[in-house]
């Protein structure tokens, strides 16, 4: 099976941006360890602040790959057309943020990709993304 983890803008930044929310642990440093966690899946990571090449991968994901978990990050609340996008995949998709955005500003209490997505993962830190793939794998 093949998983694609799609991270958005400023998730490149993990470890360094606003520990207290985020943590101190890079993706890449974090991704490891899940590759060693799911050794007989096959996990790939694409990261991108630019929402065309995140709409890029996720067409591309729907040939390409099994199952899609995006942390969309800021897009989430704002991207119709990271939405629009979500729509045509036929795969399962489970959306993932680190943080709780229930518990955060207001304008990230709604998320326009959650629609096209078959689970959400809110606030669970890192962990959330362990999770995703575990929820994937068996569907």
């Amino acid at each position: 099976m093949k998983i694609i983890i799609i991270n958005g803008p400023n998730l490149n930044m993990l470890g360094r941006r606003e520990p207290d929310i985020y943590g101190n642990q890079s993706f890449e440093e974090y991704f490891q360890k899940l590759t060693g966690i799911f050794p007989d899946l096959s996990l790939d990571y694409f990261q991108s602040n630019h929402e065309g090449e995140l709409i890029d991968c996720i067409q591309r994901a729907e040939v390409e790959y099994d199952g899609i978990i995006l942390n969309a990050a800021a897009y989430s609340h704002t991207s119709l057309a990271i939405a629009e996008s979500l729509a045509c995949i036929s795969k399962p998709i489970i959306e993932v943020h680190i943080s709780n955005i229930f518990a955060r500003e207001t304008f990230r209490h709604h998320s326009v990709i959650s629609l096209h997505c078959k689970g959400v993962i809110v606030g669970l830190g890192l962990d959330g993304y362990r999770l995703a793939v575990s929820a994937i794998a068996t569907m």
